[in-house]
This record gives structure tokens, C-alpha cells and sequence, in this order.
């Protein structure tokens, strides 16, 4: 058997994985990617802020403050949004800027890894407006079948 290159081994093991065995550390990347405020935030930092419901279009990736997030998404708790910000800066998808100001301006920014993400994230955010009257009749529908 031939020994192979920690090169080798870290292609290897990204060749195995497999999110549908139980063990796979991709199922915990799939859980932390699948939050409803993940997916919001890498929408909203994909975005040039302005909303393109007509057209559909993302924008351009831009850097936010964390005021600005806090206020596009709506319902998010300052605890929330801190956490979710630490995580994806954590996972490499968002970096944290902090300018000598005062008081001190921190802003966030898509990563090339994180915008790579923020294609699909802003894709499934578009569908799920797109088709909720649909999912809203299916409900009904099934519902009126049950009762």
C-alpha cells in the first residue's frame, strides 16, 4: 500500500464525503448552512441593499454594518445575528471588519467562499417567495382532504 501525501489524504477524504451517512462532518456544515438567519444574512450581504423583487436580480456584494443586517432582517435578535456572524465568520464565508473609528465601525463581507454559497442561498430565498402561494393552496388543499 502506498503512503500518501497529507495533500493526498485531505483529497481523499473530500472524495468520501457523504452527507447522507450519518457520520459525515458534512451533515453539521448542512445544519449550520440550512438557519433561516444564515441564509438571510448571505442574501442580504449578496445584495446591494436595494430590494430587486421585480427583477429578481441579487445585485452586487457589498460590506454591511451590523445596524444596516439588523435592520433588513426583520425579527433577528441582537443575540442571534451576533451568533450567526461569529459562526459564518468562523466557517470562512463572511469576514469581520473593524475601522479605528469612534465608535469603532464594524462591517461584514461575503468571502469568495461565502459568495460562492450566497448564489444558492439568494436562489432558494427567490423560490421560497416565488412559490409560496403555491406551497399556501397545497396546504389548504391537503388540510380540506385530512378533515
Amino acid at each position: 500500500m502506498a503512503t500518501m501525501t497529507a495533500a493526498q489524504q485531505r483529497a481523499q477524504a473530500k472524495a468520501d464525503y457523504d452527507a447522507f451517512l450519518a457520520a459525515c462532518p458534512s451533515r453539521r456544515l448542512l445544519d449550520r448552512i440550512s438557519d433561516k438567519w444564515v441564509t438571510l444574512v448571505l442574501a442580504a450581504l449578496g445584495s446591494d441593499g436595494s430590494h430587486q423583487r421585480d427583477t429578481g436580480c441579487a445585485g452586487e456584494p457589498r460590506s454591511m454594518r451590523y445596524s444596516e443586517l439588523s435592520r433588513l432582517l426583520a425579527g433577528v435578535s441582537q443575540k442571534m445575528l451576533t451568533q450567526t456572524l461569529r459562526s459564518l465568520e468562523r466557517d470562512g464565508l463572511i469576514t469581520r471588519t473593524a475601522t479605528p473609528t469612534v465608535p469603532v465601525t464594524v462591517t461584514y463581507e461575503l468571502t469568495d467562499l461565502g459568495l460562492s454559497l450566497h448564489h444558492m442561498m439568494h436562489g432558494l430565498k427567490t423560490w421560497a417567495e416565488m412559490h409560496m402561494d403555491d406551497v399556501f393552496a397545497n396546504r389548504a388543499t391537503y388540510d380540506a382532504r385530512a378533515a
